[in-house]
């Protein structure tokens, strides 16, 4: 991938907490909403649903989040079996190990749908 692949546990350099949120408002937010990573470097995402909702994360290039967001529409619990994927319950966490091989430009979304439209998306960047 673009992005990189999944990493060896052993090399975890740090750890980023990435809370996936979804106010009564119907607002839905990661938090924080942009990661910057330095190429090369292998992190663990910890993924922690203080939401009252299913929420996944998916990082990809911003024309693969698109893709596959239109892919969804309609297919609410298509399962998401990917080394950069995740779905999480809530009150649930999950976490990714990736090495971010490659410096970009990249993004992450919830693609449940309705979820991106309602603000879950950010960016990725690996410099």
């Amino acid at each position: 991938m673009a992005i990189g692949h999944p990493g060896d546990p052993a090399l975890i350099g740090r750890t980023i907490r990435v809370s996936m949120r979804d106010a009564p408002d119907g607002a839905m937010t990661f938090d924080p909403a942009a990661l910057e990573i330095a190429a090369g470097e292998t992190v663990r995402i910890v993924l922690a649903n203080d939401g009252a909702m299913p929420h996944e994360f998916v990082m990809a290039t911003e024309a693969e989040i698109d893709g596959h967001r239109e892919e969804m529409r309609g297919v609410a619990d298509m399962p998401h079996d990917a080394d950069f994927a995740a779905r999480v319950g809530p009150d649930d966490q999950a976490s990714l190990v990736w090495t971010f091989a490659n410096a970009g430009s990249f993004a992450f979304a919830c693609l449940i749908p309705g979820h991106y439209e309602a603000g879950m998306h950010g960016r990725l960047i690996v410099g």
